[in-house]
């Protein structure tokens, strides 16, 4: 009798198992991709949705200052898990990256500098999220931070085919303002109130920028924010409350334009 209880007991808990735990986990597949723009090897980092297809959006992010760190990576994986296969690119190229902020400025300044060197790393990162298998090529994003919400807008004046450009803290200033009348997509800038390295008369430029282009964009200004309010390693810049609406704004933006 005992053990026919025992028995049971086991059984009962088996089938427990089967019904309540799941028998097969999924998740996501990342992988550092290298590509190229002419001679230059690119290294970025790629992530699929764990239940990933055919025709999915894709969202490239374009890295801050100091090249692509932990803090695009975990952007990454973030939007891969709310469906959105993620690219974060390498504008600099592979194994070459700034050691310190003064290092760091001095390569965004040779980008920034050169207009065309940067929109032609930005289009050889789009290129390639392109064409890979799982995008669908008329749904395609780009955002970025610092140095990089400059390169998400620098992408969209190129004319490249991008359905969203969002601008968390970034420069907003271009060599050529009428390059604005070749964006197609639609325009966010998420921008820190107290933010120092946006000038008013910047942010003013930018404005009438995209209104003399007939642009389809938004400005969300957000309090008590500086530059670079979304880098939860930096506990000086990191605004919580900021970065949280920052993130749903722009996942609104996809929804819509997706």
């Amino acid at each position: 009798m005992i053990q026919l209880s025992i028995r049971f007991i086991m059984a009962s808990f088996l089938l427990f198992q089967m019904f309540i735990i799941p028998q097969t986990t999924y998740s996501q597949e990342s992988e550092f991709l290298i590509y190229q723009d002419g001679e230059t090897e690119l290294e970025g980092y790629l992530v699929l949705p764990a239940d990933h297809a055919h025709s999915m959006p894709g969202i490239l992010i374009v890295h801050q200052w100091m090249g692509l760190s932990d803090h695009e990576k975990e952007v990454a994986d973030r939007l891969a898990q709310e469906g959105y296969v993620a690219f974060a690119v390498d504008i600099y190229g592979k194994g070459d990256r700034p050691t310190d902020r003064s290092e760091a400025g001095t390569y965004a300044m040779k980008y920034k500098g050169d207009t065309d060197l940067y929109r032609r790393r930005l289009n050889a990162a789009f290129e390639t999220l392109r064409m890979r298998p799982e995008v669908d090529s008329n749904r395609i994003g780009v955002i970025g931070y610092c140095f990089g919400g400059t390169g998400a807008l620098e992408l969209a004046r190129s004319g490249a085919d991008v359905q969203a450009a969002v601008s968390l803290h970034g420069g907003l200033s271009t060599q050529d303002p009428e390059d604005a009348r070749q964006i197609k997509g639609t325009v966010l800038v998420l921008h820190g109130a107290d933010d120092q390295a946006v000038r008013d008369d910047e942010l003013m430029d930018f404005v009438e920028e995209m209104r003399n282009a007939d642009v389809d964009w938004y400005l969300m200004m957000f309090g008590n924010s500086v530059h670079g309010f979304t880098h939860r390693h930096d506990s000086d810049r990191y605004n919580k409350l900021a970065e949280e609406r920052s993130w749903d704004a722009m996942l609104d933006l996809f929804k819509e334009v997706f």
